[in-house]
């Protein structure tokens, strides 16, 4: 089974941007739609963003424009650039092979204001 790692979150001021990766323990060629989901404080957990192959891309609406999803079926990775974060941006990021139902473990992003 494939597993997810993230990284790149942290704390960065309103406005700022920050870069997401997801690295997968094996081939995620196969696997038809990853995605990064996020979890506010005391908020259901929220789709961000879908891409499907071959790079098809949904956004959520709070996040068109600003936000963008990539995947790297070679390297086995997936990235989320944010631009122009926003303090409503702040939660808990996962990477996801939705496809396959495989979850990262999560990694934390706070937008100061």
């Amino acid at each position: 089974q494939v597993h997810l790692v993230e990284s790149g979150g942290g704390v960065v001021q309103a406005g700022g941007s920050l870069t997401l990766s997801c690295a997968a323990s094996g081939s995620i060629a196969n696997i038809g739609i990853m995605g990064w989901y996020r979890q506010a404080p005391g908020k259901q957990r929220e789709l961000v963003a879908i891409i499907g192959l071959p790079g098809s891309t949904e956004y959520v609406n709070s996040v068109k424009g600003r936000f963008t999803i990539s995947r790297d079926d070679r390297k086995n990775r997936l990235a989320l650039r944010m631009n122009n974060l926003k303090p409503e941006d702040t939660g808990v990021y996962y990477c996801v092979a939705q496809t396959a139902g495989i979850w990262g473990q999560g990694t934390q992003v706070t937008v100061a204001t």
